[in-house]
Parts: C-alpha cells; sequence; structure tokens
C-alpha cells in the first residue's frame, strides 16, 4: 500500500534469502517463551496460567467463566460455554460466560485461524476440570470421605449417605489464585452430557429480536457522533480545509484535524454526515502515489522484490518418460463486505479512555490504540462488543482510533464513529491478491511423480500489535505519522500464512512448495478469512482435476489413489457417497459436477466438498444449485454450531468464486458501494448438505474456515467439467464464462 509507503528495502531473492517467519506476539506469549523453568501448558493456559483468570466460583453457586476469544457470528461463545459448564459439572443456566474485556480477561491476543476451540476450548476444559477437582477435595474434608467416593451433578457434591455440599457453600474456600497444573484429567467423552449437544446459540435471540446485539446498537447516555473524512487515495495530505464553515453547521459539536487525519462531532448522526460530506467538499488534497495497472497487478506484483523461500521439499526418483503438464491460477483483491460498516465508541474521561469495539483482538488493538494517543497502555480500556459480520482484519480496529482521536475533544462524552460504507469498502484492508503456478509430472502408471507449486503474494496479517510499527490507518495520517509494521510471514508450523494449504497432503514421491513474499503492497491487504489457504486450494485441487484428466481417472479415484491419510480418505469417500458420485460421469454445456479435498492448515479439520452448477449458455452465469460437504473435525462440541460455520464458508466460498473482486484504477478504488461490489444474493444461495464425521475420542479441531477452500475448488471444478473449458482466473464471473464457451 502507498500510504504510508510499505518497505522497499530491497530483499535477495533466491532460496538462500529464506522468508521471514517473525511474527506479532503478545508480550504475555514472550514473556512465556523466556521463562523456560514453567512447565508448558496446552492451549491458552501456558500465557494466561492462573485458574482463576478463567474461572470463578460464586457465593450461589453458580460460575463465572472468562475468555480473551470474542463472537464474531461463528458460534464460538456458546461452544466454549459448553465445555466450561461440562467440565465444571453445572447446569448451563447457572454458567456465565464473559467475553473479551482489557479490564478482566485473559489476553489470547486475537479470535483468528479456526483456533478458539482449540486454545480457549482446551484451557476452559483442563481449568474446569482442576477447579472442580479442588471442589471436590474441600467436600471430602468437609464430610470427612474419600474423595474418588464422592460424585457430582449440577454443583452439587454427594457421599454415598447422602450428604450433600454445594459449589456455594465451598466457594470462600477455594483458593483458585494459583497457577493452573493441566494434570487433571478431563471428563471422559462417553460421560458427557452437554458436550456435543446442538445447544442454542446465546447471540442469537437479540439478532433475531431486534435487540441490542452489535456495537453499532450502542446508546449509552450522553452519546454523540463522530466521522472520520479519508482521502481520495492512499497516502495523500491534507493541504487545506474549510473548518469555520463546518464547525457553524447545525449540532456540530467539534472538528477535529490533526495533520492528515480530519474527523467531525455532532450531536446528532444526520448532522455528522451532513458535517463529513461538507468537509470532504472543502477539503483540498496532495494526491498520494499512483495504484497499479489493475489488468497488469499479477505481473506487477511478481516485479517487486520478494522474500523467496522453499517452505517445503521432499526429493525421490522421477522415471524418466512422465508427461509434464502446468497451470497458472489467479486470485484477485476481495473485501470483507461486512453487512454492517465498521463502528467503534470511545470515551475520553479522567484522562483515560474506554473503547468498545467488534475487532479480534482487544489486547493487541489496546496496545497500537496507546502507541496512536501516546498513552500507557494501562490507560485505556478496551472491550469487545460483537459487530454486524466480519471474519478476518476489516475496518473495525481502525474504527477505534477515529472513535479515540475524535474523543479527546469531547471528554466525558461517548463518541460513536460509524464507518459508511465507501470508508469500509476503500480503506478496510483487503484479502491480498494472489497467483499460484502449479507443474507436475505423470508417470507411466498415472500417478504424480513429481509437484512443483510456486505461489505470490503479499502477507496476509497486517493487524494490530506489530512490534515495529502502528497498524492502525489513521495513526498514519497525524501530524506526527507513525509507520505501520513491517509485512511478515506467519510461519508454516502455525498454518502458514500465503501459503497456507500450500503443502499438499496427497502422497508425492517428489514435491517442492514455494512462497514468494512481496513486501509492497500496491493495495492495503491483511487477514481475509482462511489467509492464503482459498486461493491454495482452489489452485492445487483444480490441478488434482487437471492431472486425473491427463491421466484419464476419475476424480475421486484420483484423489484416493495419491492419499494415505485415513481421515483424509474417510471424508472424501463420504462426500462422494453423500453427492452418489459415479465415476466417470461426464458433464455437460447445461450441468457440472465438481470435487475438492483439504485439511485446513494442514493441521485442524478435514473437509470434502462435491458441488453441482448449471450454466446459462446465454449469458455465461453460474448458478451452484446444491453443495455437499462431509467433515471430520475431531471431538464434536456443537453439531448445529459446526453445521452452520462448514455451511457458510461454503456459501462465502460460492460468492468470492463467482462474483467477488475489489475494482480499482491508477487513481483509486472504485469498489465504493455495493454495485460496484457484487457478490451472492439471498435467492442464489445454494442447498448445502453437510455432514459430520463425529470422533469424541479425538482432540477438537478448528473448523471455522475448512469449507471455503474445498467448496470453492469443488465449484471451478464443476465449471469446467460442465464447459470443457478450465477457467483459472478468479472470480468466474459471467464475462468470463460466456467468453470461455463460445
Amino acid at each position: 500500500m502507498n500510504a504510508p509507503t510499505l518497505s522497499r528495502r530491497s530483499f535477495t531473492k533466491g532460496l538462500g534469502a529464506g522468508i521471514v517467519l517473525a511474527f506479532s506476539l503478545d508480550p504475555t506469549e514472550l514473556l512465556a517463551q523466556a521463562a523456560p523453568q514453567a512447565p508448558r501448558l496446552p492451549g491458552s493456559l501456558q500465557t494466561n496460567r492462573m485458574l482463576d483468570a478463567w474461572i470463578r466460583i460464586n457465593a450461589d453457586g453458580t460460575a463465572t467463566v472468562f475468555t480473551g476469544k470474542v463472537e464474531l457470528g461463528q458460534g464460538i461463545l456458546t461452544a466454549l460455554w459448553q465445555m466450561a459448564a461440562e467440565e465444571l459439572d453445572l447446569p448451563l443456566a447457572r454458567v456465565t460466560l464473559m467475553t473479551n474485556d482489557t479490564a478482566r480477561s485473559p489476553n489470547e491476543t486475537f479470535t483468528f485461524g479456526s483456533q478458539s476451540i482449540e486454545n480457549s476450548g482446551v484451557a476452559l476444559r483442563l481449568a474446569g476440570a482442576e477447579v472442580r477437582s479442588i471442589l471436590i477435595g474441600l467436600a471430602a474434608e468437609k464430610l470427612g470421605v474419600a474423595a474418588d467416593t464422592l460424585k457430582v451433578s449440577d454443583g452439587v457434591i454427594s457421599a454415598a449417605d447422602g450428604r450433600k455440599v454445594g459449589y456455594g457453600e465451598l466457594a470462600a474456600g477455594a483458593n483458585l489464585k494459583r497457577e493452573a497444573t493441566a494434570q487433571v484429567k478431563p471428563k471422559d467423552p462417553a460421560s458427557h452430557k452437554i458436550v456435543g449437544q446442538s445447544v442454542p446459540r446465546i447471540d442469537i435471540p437479540a439478532k433475531v429480536f431486534g435487540g441490542a446485539a452489535y456495537v453499532q446498537d450502542m446508546r449509552p447516555a450522553g452519546m454523540v457522533h463522530g466521522r472520520a473524512v479519508r482521502p481520495p487515495r492512499y497516502g495523500s495530505t491534507l493541504e487545506s480545509v474549510d473548518e469555520g464553515a463546518v464547525k457553524s453547521m447545525p449540532g456540530v459539536l467539534a472538528v477535529v484535524r490533526d495533520g492528515s487525519f480530519l474527523g467531525v462531532i455532532a450531536e446528532r448522526e444526520e448532522q455528522a454526515i451532513k458535517a463529513r460530506e461538507a468537509l470532504i467538499k472543502s477539503a483540498k488534497w496532495k494526491a498520494g502515489p499512483e495504484l497499479p495497472d489493475p489488468d497488469k497487478i499479477y505481473e506487477y506484483l511478481k516485479s517487486r522484490p520478494a522474500q523467496t523461500a522453499v517452505v517445503n521439499e521432499k526429493k525421490g526418483m522421477v522415471l524418466a518418460g512422465a508427461r509434464v503438464h502446468e497451470a497458472t491460477y489467479t486470485k484477485p483483491y476481495m473485501s470483507h463486505g461486512s453487512i454492517g460498516p465498521s463502528c467503534a465508541l470511545a470515551e475520553f474521561k479522567d484522562g483515560k479512555f474506554t473503547v468498545w469495539s467488534h475487532g479480534q483482538g482487544m489486547f493487541p488493538m489496546r496496545n497500537d490504540l496507546a502507541k496512536g494517543l501516546k498513552l500507557p497502555a494501562s490507560q485505556i480500556r478496551c472491550i469487545h462488543v460483537e459487530g454486524s459480520g466480519c471474519y478476518g482484519h476489516n475496518g473495525a480496529d481502525d474504527a477505534a482510533m477515529d472513535a479515540a482521536l475524535l474523543a479527546r475533544a469531547v471528554p466525558g462524552r461517548p463518541v460513536r464513529v460509524q464507518w459508511m460504507r465507501d470508508d469500509e469498502f476503500a480503506w478496510a484492508p483487503y484479502g491480498c491478491a494472489m497467483a499460484m503456478h502449479v507443474k507436475a509430472a505423470l508417470d507411466s502408471e498415472g500417478r504424480i511423480a513429481d509437484w512443483d507449486y510456486e505461489l505470490w503474494s503479499n502477507t496476509h496479517s497486517m493487524r494490530p500489535n506489530d512490534p515495529d510499527g502502528n497498524n492502525l490507518l489513521a495513526s498514519w495520517y497525524l501530524a506526527e505519522p507513525q509507520k505501520h509494521g513491517t509485512p511478515r510471514g506467519v510461519p508454516i508450523q502455525f498454518g502458514g500464512g500465503a501459503d497456507r494449504n500450500a503443502v499438499p497432503l496427497y502422497d508425492f514421491p517428489n514435491q517442492r512448495v514455494t512462497n514468494n513474499l512481496i513486501a509492497e503492497m500496491p493495495l492495503r491487504a491483511s487477514a481475509l478469512r482462511t489467509l492464503g489457504a482459498y486461493s491454495n486450494v482452489v489452485a492445487s485441487e483444480c490441478f488434482m482435476d487437471e492431472m486425473a484428466a491427463l491421466a484419464k481417472a476419475d476424480p475421486v479415484a484420483f484423489r484416493l489413489a495419491h492419499m494415505k491419510e485415513p481421515r483424509a480418505r474417510a471424508v472424501i469417500e463420504k462426500v462422494a457417497q453423500m453427492a452418489d458420485w459415479k465415476a466417470g460421469e461426464a458433464g455437460s454445456l447445461a450441468r457440472g459436477r465438481g470435487i475438492a479435498f483439504s485439511k485446513y492448515k494442514n493441521l485442524a479439520c478435514y473437509v470434502a466438498c462435491v458441488a453441482d452448477v448449471e450454466i446459462d449458455r446465454a449469458t455465461g452465469k453460474v448458478r451452484v444449485s446444491h453443495i455437499w460437504a462431509a467433515t471430520d473435525s475431531g471431538q464434536v462440541i456443537n453439531p448445529d454450531g459446526l453445521k452452520n460455520q462448514i455451511e457458510g464458508g461454503a456459501i462465502q466460498a460460492a460468492s468470492w468464486t463467482l462474483y467477488e473482486h475489489v475494482r480499482f484504477d491508477r487513481n483509486g478504488i472504485h469498489t465504493r458501494d455495493w454495485a460496484s461490489y457484487p457478490m451472492m444474493t439471498m435467492p442464489e444461495v445454494p442447498k448445502v448438505t453437510v455432514e459430520l464425521i463425529n470422533r469424541p475420542n479425538e482432540r477438537p479441531l478448528g473448523s471455522g474456515e475448512g469449507s471455503q477452500g474445498p467448496a470453492g475448488a469443488a465449484i471451478v471444478n464443476a465449471v469446467a467439467h460442465a464447459t470443457g473449458k478450465r477457467l483459472r482466473d478468479l472470480p468466474l464471473d459471467a464475462g468470463k464464462v460466456k467468453a470461455a464457451i463460445g
């Protein structure tokens, strides 16, 4: 991105240069890493080691449970609530779950990467088991019996002779101000009564019945309304503005200018909107650098200096005479397209800030707010309130910075900053454009003998809390501008970033995966749901279909012939059964069917999808009629919630695959509204059928981002089978499809 310009320092291209593997860590994790004497604890217990950071038993026998993860619409708070209640042996009605608040929550950094169950859930499960054990021990002392003779039900501990004691009676003597040991074994899955049930989500009623469900709905006493004014394009400088005329408008309380940051505060929202429009008309800007030619964006990215690294390599024998095939796939910049534009509230009172935000990490956001406001983090409290739609890094954190900068002008009054639709589309980070080149060799037996995969991408993580800078938008435009953080790659052992799911799970004797991380960002990019996984799964799974065609093999059989992993084979076989897949079934110019598979991050859930498409030959428009998905997420916590995630991911992938891309030219971003960013509409949503392979004795696997890649790849493969033409440049909009079929 050109405002401020990202580092243009040269990076040596080639294997010897390596790739940046550092990424933003919270100070608590750094401290934990620096303390080798402390035993490593599972999940988020490692960096939040005190039991009372997670669970408190109250005098009335209820429990208050804390998590540093946040609700994004994925239903995670319900699942965590279930896991805690199960281990505590309390009914759900007697367990209160508190979400992310820097004044009282464990610091779990961000809610991202489908890691909430794996990290926060594991921590709550182990903490709950240990707290329950402590309470049983206290009951044994009180009742004068052996602990292993006691039984627990609904927060009541009973002895064999009928005597009972409740959690509330033991609460005062339960010292939870101690480090967790993670040594108490959680309950046997066979005894679960709450985990494994489709408990109704706790976040849904307010959304359905018009309650105050979102930060956008907050209306605290004394609240006023703020708006920020953005420049024409990245890197622009504000030269002049008629502040006086705007200050005299009805309801306007203040015009705030700090360098090239410009905002307004008014009593009513419509007054703030009108004042913003007036500021836009009067502001004179020195335009920032031009953007690249959008028609040559992939060539542009490939021409930039890159950090190049081979992230995976396996060498074996390649027989002479192997048939070689290669192809290049591309994915454009994509927006989060949140239904509700970003919003935040901030109050400045007695020298301290309180900020309400739907960002995905309150502690990291607080650290960047502290940098931007030049205050100690201890003087800022950040409270998460759900926002109306986002999986990834959208404008939520930036809106919080806007609100805080404006709140200083009206101490004691909460300032609500609601981004406008054009703010969200033009200024929030995008999922970055990517190019993927695949080359493979097929031996005489019709098996892949060599696989070479190379990708080009910007970073997929420019979230707050980078140690080298400030990643909040407004901080770059202040009179004393702060630099952005350093573009970094996410280590492959943590699932990868641009190279997420680039390493094949299939059994190839030779393989090489190369990641070209491009530091310079022409458009602002960061984390969009799945990071690089969607693009890499689409490229690799579509290329698997191309290789199957070269081998004259059925796509399902071809995948199974290259797959040894039993759980991966199981979901491929399951989805083929669900969709009644027939080997060798040919497509037509009207209909097609495709299949694809991935194990998300090569670490999380297994998902295989089959998609059926119908094509209007006159217009080229593709309609996805049905998607089937087979999913193995290990132990299932909430079946309905898990199905929701797989269904939603498949629908989102259908929209990405057929419609979505950010429009821009050299003068700036043109995607400013829904007309310039088409996406799938409700009547176009396909039927989605999901079946879960529950493995209660396996650990639960992250699943929030598991279906996007295989669903998208299955759709692209279905279009190829319907048209007989292989389209490799996303999205597969009607114009591209019509041109392909002629």
